[in-house]
């Protein structure tokens, strides 16, 4: 067994899908990258709660299995989620860990709730220059559109390949594209959402300990780069290698990190 169990919590826009290992260890909440769901987090979570972690990943409203707002509600609205994650578990305050889009929404609770906040980790801060939007424009972020052939479902695996530079992990890759197409209509918002989003002044604002985490094949590891410059106050830390699915690609030394940071 994974040691993963589920649950579900009311929140804002209607019911969260929450994962959950290591119940009574120190509180940690796991944000994750569009278009995926917690699931993403399905390797590390069991070796977090070895770790003494009370691992908690949500499904960001309107992914994974999570209700979906009625309208898309920007990096701020996803936010406004977490709290009610919170009070589920009767947690005063937490460590906060996102990933990519995840860690987006991570900086913009942690500029606004610093009280709720033990800890903050940002890994793959998507603070881009201009050339980098250019580049990540050149991806079709839009409903996906049917087709009789099924071809459709060749170019969402397309996309992703031609976004995952290096990639290596070919199970991982299946169930990314596969949670992609389960949301075939609203999977975009996420995308849409984070690179929208003003992201220097969410990172201006926080006053939790942060440390920014990237890896050094991960797409936003100049940009991560650049967070750090704009707040060289916070802890810096690279893996060697790796993609976007660095999780699935170095679980413990992911794991390593992550624990011995929380535990200064």
């Amino acid at each position: 067994m994974s040691g993963i169990r589920r649950s579900y919590v009311d929140g804002p826009y209607g019911q969260i899908h929450l994962r959950f290992a290591g119940l009574g260890g120190e509180p940690l909440l796991l944000l994750h990258q569009s278009p995926l769901s917690g699931d993403m987090f399905r390797a590390v979570m069991p070796l977090l709660a070895d770790a003494g972690f009370h691992a908690v990943a949500m499904d960001t409203p309107g992914f994974g299995l999570s209700d979906r707002p009625a309208k898309p509600v920007g990096i701020p609205g996803y936010a406004v989620a977490i709290p009610a994650v919170l009070d589920a578990f009767g947690w005063s305050k937490a460590h906060i860990l996102g990933h990519h889009t995840g860690a987006s929404i991570a900086a913009a609770f942690g500029a606004r709730y610093a009280n709720r906040i033990n800890r903050l980790i940002l890994n793959g801060v998507a603070l881009l220059s201009d050339e980098e939007r250019a580049y990540f424009a050149t991806f079709r972020f839009a409903p996906l559109e049917f087709q009789a052939d099924g071809s459709h479902l060749n170019a969402a695996w397309d996309q992703r390949i031609k976004a995952s530079h290096g990639w290596s992990n070919l199970r991982a890759m299946h169930r990314y594209v596969v949670e992609m197409l389960a949301n075939p209509d609203d999977y975009h918002w996420g995308f849409t959402a984070a690179f929208a989003h003003d992201k220097s002044t969410d990172l201006k604002a926080i006053t939790s300990p942060t440390l920014i985490f990237t890896n050094s094949g991960d797409d936003l590891f100049e940009a991560s780069k650049r967070a750090h410059a704009l707040r060289p106050d916070f802890d810096f830390a690279a893996l060697d290698g790796g993609t976007h699915d660095i999780i699935d690609e170095q679980p413990e030394a992911w794991v390593k990190l992550v624990s011995d940071w929380l535990r200064p």
